[in-house]
């Protein structure tokens, strides 16, 4: 599908972003663990979302869907009744994770400690990413997992430790210093922790989402953080089952974050985005460059920070980005360079080399696709350097797949002359199917 995009001549109104994805993921795993029926309001429908819940009710999980979801709309509702502990059964057929590595590793480590074979697999763009990320810290708690080019690419095999000789046939608790911030990896370990023998002790060393520990913790599981370590006790007793409503998702509301900072008309209220401080470096990133952001009515839903946020025009300023932030920022990059791209001045992005290996090597397509619109950005191995010109140009642009790139596109769309035409735009249903 081809998506035509013209400037517009403002941008005025109010936008309700779709429910977060990766709480989304987390809240259909999670209750499946937990014994017991949840109700999920604002559940993300997304490709990604879907390939979760598909793999799921492989495993003996009951989920209902409502009308809303099944349709794909902007967001829906979900009823899980969790199996507990003990109620998962083995799949009849390979799973599939679609193009989702959220689904992929977080479901690694669910079913490592699983009482019998499993093979897990996604489309082609995931075949290729790397998996020893999550197998190497799961094989040290006795995981049995096997994949393609040396246990490191799926399909995934996965035999649970009842099957593979592991003495007392459950997994074992680890201390494990993760090498990366990855909350994926982290969420995986944890997920297999819960069904260990002993504690196990994870160190970050920077902050990445914490979705998975506040949601364990709302659910009766023994989890403490105290600075970069977390410690997680395995359940004795079922979860308690979570009902509820899932915040905007603040990587969705970044693209109108941006179109309303860059265009020269603009005023856009964002409604009930969830601004976790392990999520939300976006703000962050948009306030070193001056930008005019309010945030209003401040709450708490579900344990999860929300806020509504007021983006008007604004003269922005290039900035420098790297470090710590980069793991609360890590899927916005294309659209920071976007702004970057319209700003006075020169703006540097590093340690982000972890843009590599997602969907596509994403720091390449964004300078690619960006560049054909006229924007001043050269390519680092670990990020960019990003030079503000006074206008983007319109052009035929690729997303190369990506989602969040075609989004990014999209935006660009809005602000530059003439006609921007994207190719490949139905991508956007892996996390945003109403974006269009």
């Amino acid at each position: 599908m081809e998506q035509r995009v013209t400037r517009a001549r403002t941008l005025k109104g109010e936008i309700t972003p779709p429910g977060d994805k990766s709480i989304s993921h987390r809240a259909l795993i999670l209750n499946s663990i937990a014994r017991g029926r949840a109700e999920i309001s604002n559940f993300l429908p997304a490709a990604d979302c879907l390939s979760t819940l598909a793999c799921l009710q492989a495993l003996g999980v009951e989920i209902e869907l409502d009308r809303a979801c099944s349709e794909r709309s902007r967001r829906g509702k979900v009823v899980i009744h969790g199996v507990g502990k003990k109620g998962f059964v083995g799949p009849r057929d390979v799973l599939d994770a679609g193009n989702s590595g959220t689904t992929m590793r977080l479901l690694a480590g669910l079913l490592a400690a699983q009482p019998f074979v499993s093979v897990i697999t996604g489309d082609a763009s995931l075949r290729t990413r790397p998996m020893d990320r999550v197998i190497q810290p799961l094989s040290l708690m006795g995981a049995d997992i096997r994949g393609r080019d040396n246990n490191t690419r799926a399909p995934l095999t996965i035999r649970g430790p009842a099957l593979s000789g592991v003495e007392g046939g459950m997994l074992h608790g680890i201390r494990y210093r993760l090498p990366m911030a990855s909350a994926q990896v982290k969420s995986s370990i944890l997920l297999a922790a819960l069904f260990a023998t002993g504690d196990t002790i994870i160190e970050q060393p920077a902050p990445s989402r914490d979705h998975t520990e506040r949601m364990l913790q709302a659910m009766g599981a023994s989890i403490k953080s105290e600075g970069s370590t977390i410690t997680l006790s395995p359940i004795t007793d079922p979860l308690a089952p979570l009902t509820l409503r899932i915040p905007g998702d603040i990587s969705s509301a970044a693209f109108w974050l941006m179109a309303g900072a860059i265009h020269p008309d603009a005023r856009i209220r964002i409604m009930g985005a969830g601004t976790n401080p392990t999520r939300s470096g976006i703000i962050e990133v948009l306030q070193s460059m001056g930008a005019s952001l309010k945030i209003e009515n401040e709450r708490l839903e579900g344990r999860e920070p929300v806020a509504d946020l007021l983006i008007e025009s604004s003269p922005l300023e290039g900035t420098n980005i790297g470090g710590d932030l980069i793991p609360r920022v890590i899927d916005e990059i294309p659209t920071i360079a976007l702004a970057a791209s319209v700003a006075s001045g020169t703006t540097v992005i590093r340690d982000a080399g972890e843009l590599r290996v997602k969907e596509v090597d994403r720091i390449s397509a964004t300078v690619r696709e960006l560049s054909k619109l006229g924007a001043d950005i050269e390519e680092l191995p670990d990020g960019m350097i990003i030079h503000g010109v006074a206008q983007l140009r319109g052009g035929r642009c690729h997303s190369h797949g990506d989602h969040r790139l075609a989004m990014t596109l999209g935006i660009a769309g809005l602000v530059a002359e003439g006609e921007t035409t994207i190719t490949d735009a139905e991508v956007v249903d892996i996390s945003y199917p109403a974006f269009w």
